[in-house]
């Protein structure tokens, strides 16, 4: 997948407005307000998919009068979730200038590919999607290849975040490692934060804007609303359109480049410590490993079973507090654990099947 670079406007993007479109007068208000806070791309939920039946589920064709509207009063640009091909059909002649492919929708590469299908012969309407519900980094990049290969040149990435059914202060856990990878192996991919999703509520989202800031992602995907506390969905997450301009004001935006030698010189030393500290750590993992293989081997020739609950459930406690001890974050050092107690169940799997 081959892409050029295509945002020329002044980073970050910023794409707000309310998670649903609701009535003509909430519409009109918010993005109103919007616009008079400094905002001109808006988004906002046409079709709502929701995890269970009998929820909101957005307005539908209803709204469509109400952003024309909104387009023609304020000037701006719209962007809506599209969630099948008629969602393509219908956006494209309401002109509606920016479509996202929704994290639930992602999952599914049939229902890519027919969005994909519906997009061809479409030049200059960028498509946003975003990261499938579940971790999974390939289920991404085929999204994204299945919107190119239709001819989408406009394209991007939003990361709003994966369901986890471990507990957790987000609504969806950033795993901020994913959307890197992507970028690392698409550079010239457009990557939008979606702090709304990720957060789920209020207090958190300057903390995971300031984060997508400080990784250098290309702007925000993220909600705001006349009255959030009256919004007929994710209330919790949305900001009154004065308050979201307020907590962006806050946010520092990072260079891209070290300017000065000196400090590039410093930070290089720095890298080199660490390259050193890594090399380090994999020694010492390396070691564990070897006495996993002999715990392995002991089992098996005493005829015990590989999972032990009891050890597992002493080390879930003990880890995340020998690692707070050391100023570590205790939910790293239990994540740490599970990738480590995963290989090790790997491993002597394989000494059981030799």
């Amino acid at each position: 997948m081959e892409l050029k670079s295509w945002y020329a406007e002044e980073k970050p993007w910023i794409i707000a407005g309310p998670c649903s479109a609701e009535t003509e007068d909430q519409m009109m208000e918010t993005v109103e307000g919007l616009v008079k806070q400094g905002f001109s791309t808006i988004r906002a939920g046409v079709w709502k998919p929701r995890t269970r039946p009998n929820s909101f589920e957005g307005v539908g064709e209803k709204a469509f009068p109400w952003i024309k509207q909104a387009k023609e009063v304020f000037k701006v640009k719209f962007a809506i979730e599209v969630a099948s091909a008629r969602h393509v059909e219908l956006a494209l002649q309401n002109d509606i200038d920016i479509l996202w492919v929704g994290a639930r929708t992602t999952v599914n590469p049939f229902n890519v590919q027919e969005i994909a299908d519906a997009l061809k012969g479409v030049k200059d309407k960028p498509v946003l999607v975003k990261n499938p519900v579940n971790p999974d980094l390939n289920l991404w990049i085929g999204a994204l290849e299945r919107i190119h290969q239709a001819g989408i040149q406009k394209i991007g990435a939003i990361h709003r975040g994966f369901s986890t059914y471990q507990e957790s202060i987000y609504r969806n856990i950033p795993l901020w490692q994913i959307p890197l990878d992507l970028k690392s192996r698409y550079p010239e991919l457009l990557l939008i934060c979606d702090p709304s999703h990720i957060a789920g509520k209020r207090d958190l989202l300057f903390e995971i804007a300031q984060k997508a800031m400080n990784l250098r992602y290309d702007g925000l995907i993220i909600e705001s609303h006349r009255s959030p506390d009256e919004a007929w969905s994710d209330a919790a997450q949305q900001l009154t359109p004065a308050n979201l301009k307020l907590m962006l004001d806050k946010l520092q935006i990072r260079d891209l480049t070290i300017a000065s030698a000196k400090l590039q010189n410093k930070l290089d030393q720095i890298r080199d410590e660490i390259d050193e500290t890594d090399k380090e750590l994999l020694e010492v993992l390396a070691r564990r490993f070897e006495l996993v293989k002999k715990v392995g081997n002991y089992k098996k020739e005493k005829n015990v079973a590989i999972f032990q609950l009891e050890r597992w459930n002493a080390i879930l406690k003990n880890r995340p507090e020998w690692g707070e001890k050391l100023q570590l974050n205790p939910d790293f050092v239990k994540t740490l654990y599970q990738s480590v107690h995963d290989e090790s169940i790997r491993i002597q799997t394989d000494i059981y099947n030799e």
